[in-house]
């Protein structure tokens, strides 16, 4: 099969590009190359006849016109999106022209170019999404796939425009769509604003670890390579027009996690131990979501799909993973906003 992968230069899209080109798919990466993208993130598979890489925005349709054609895609995988939360506080218009603007023009042209290949059955467009789109949760239940939206950030308003945007298409053209929304992501190639990146490299340059508010916002947290691995069984195994959450089924609060990556650095990084001591509340992000949490009953029951980290498991890994690749980590800290506190409002 041939993907066409949006964002594959991203954190969650390099981690799908590398498993489809394991798997014997062919992939095309559509990569704007934006401040958070990062083509180190999928030098191991450069090289690979599988691979080809296609700088473009998703806005441009012309582009996006020559490279349907250009490759003949059997099936897109849309993961471009800005998705910082405290970056979409601090100027929101840039996530409206890529997660709606951006997702209605590739929807345009993967119609167009669906159409004018005879409507093959075997299309499908599969766009990848967020949990944030359900608002926050009290301190019981999950998200199922019936539960109503109610976004709360401009990031996740914007994604679930384009959530609706998706099934709108699916259902006025009968384009072959599958949606996913997944919990918080973590794992290697994490791009270094986020928290789980941002608590291991504080606490190697010993410095305040911030936390929000008294850290006991509740997050779903799913390993991203067991994420890519859901995202490409939904693309084969879904049923046309549904939707599938997925979740780690590793609910943790922000504070406990943030102690547990203080004591994975503890034993590996004995420097600056314990390093729990440099965590810092710092004011709250403004809307901050209490709490998410997945029910993946779905997935786990239509396609046999089950998270195979823990978070125990998978934060070990990361932490091993980030101490390996200083190289990687030191060359994006010059980036615009990266070691910043942004979304203050």
């Amino acid at each position: 099969m041939k993907l066409l992968v949006t964002g594959g230069a991203g954190f969650i899209g390099s981690a799908v590009v590398r498993l489809a080109i394991a798997k014997g798919h062919s992939v095309v990466n559509l990569d704007a190359l934006s401040y958070a993208a990062c083509l180190e993130n999928v030098a191991s598979v450069a090289d690979s006849s599988l691979y080809t890489f296609e700088q473009a925005d998703i806005c441009d349709r012309e582009a996006l016109d020559r490279i349907f054609e250009a490759h003949k895609p059997d099936a897109v995988m849309h993961l471009a999106a800005e998705s910082h939360v405290d970056r979409s506080i601090d100027g929101p218009g840039a996530f409206i022209q890529t997660n709606v603007t951006g997702t209605y023009t590739l929807l345009e042209t993967a119609r167009a170019y669906w159409q004018g290949s005879s409507k093959p059955e075997s299309f499908r467009f599969h766009h990848i999404s967020t949990d944030e789109v359900y608002g926050s949760l009290g301190p019981t239940g999950q998200f199922t796939e019936d539960t109503p939206y109610d976004p709360r950030s401009p990031y996740s308003a914007s994604k679930a425009a384009s959530d609706h945007l998706v099934r709108a298409w699916g259902e006025t053209y009968g384009l072959p769509i599958v949606l996913t929304n997944c919990s918080n992501n973590y794992g290697p190639y994490h791009f270094p604003e986020k928290l789980v990146p941002v608590v291991i490299l504080k606490a190697l340059a010993g410095e305040p670890i911030p936390v929000y508010g008294d850290g006991a916002n509740v997050r779903d947290w799913l390993f991203v390579e067991d994420h890519a691995d859901a995202l490409l069984t939904v693309l084969t195994k879904g049923t046309l027009g549904r939707s599938y959450n997925i979740g780690g089924e590793n609910e943790v609060s922000n504070l406990e996690l943030v102690k547990m990556i203080c004591a994975l650095l503890d034993d590996r990084h004995p420097e600056g131990a314990p390093h729990a001591d440099l965590i810092t509340f710092v004011a709250d992000r403004p809307g901050h979501d209490q709490r998410y949490a997945i029910d993946p009953t779905r997935i786990r029951t239509e396609l046999g799909w089950h998270p195979s980290v823990t978070v125990k498991e998978g934060l070990a890994r990361t932490v091993d993973w980030y101490l390996e690749n200083e190289d990687w980590w030191r060359a994006l800290q010059t980036r615009q906003g990266v070691g910043e506190r942004l979304g203050k409002a």
